[in-house]
């Protein structure tokens, strides 16, 4: 009679490659599109800082003034 053989698991008959391997693949996938990116310059990314913090500073004060425009208005209502 024959003798019977364990039956394999999923992962070893699985075609897939190992964890690390597919981790490797990923890492070196992102650099290569890393490399395509096309980096602002200095200049650029000074000049698009500046134009967000000052949209910042000016919906800071614009939300300021109507925060203490409507508490105003509830003191005035509640007193």
């Amino acid at each position: 009679m024959a003798k019977k053989t364990p039956a394999t698991t999923n992962a070893q008959t699985s075609k897939e490659p190992g964890l690390v391997k597919r981790f490797i693949t990923y890492v070196e996938d992102s650099r290569a599109e890393l490399r395509k990116v096309t980096w602002p310059s200095a200049a650029e990314t000074r000049k698009a800082t500046i134009a967000v913090v000052g949209f910042i500073a000016v919906m800071a004060l614009i939300l300021g003034l109507i925060d203490l425009g409507l508490s105003s208005i509830i003191k005035s209502i509640l007193s």
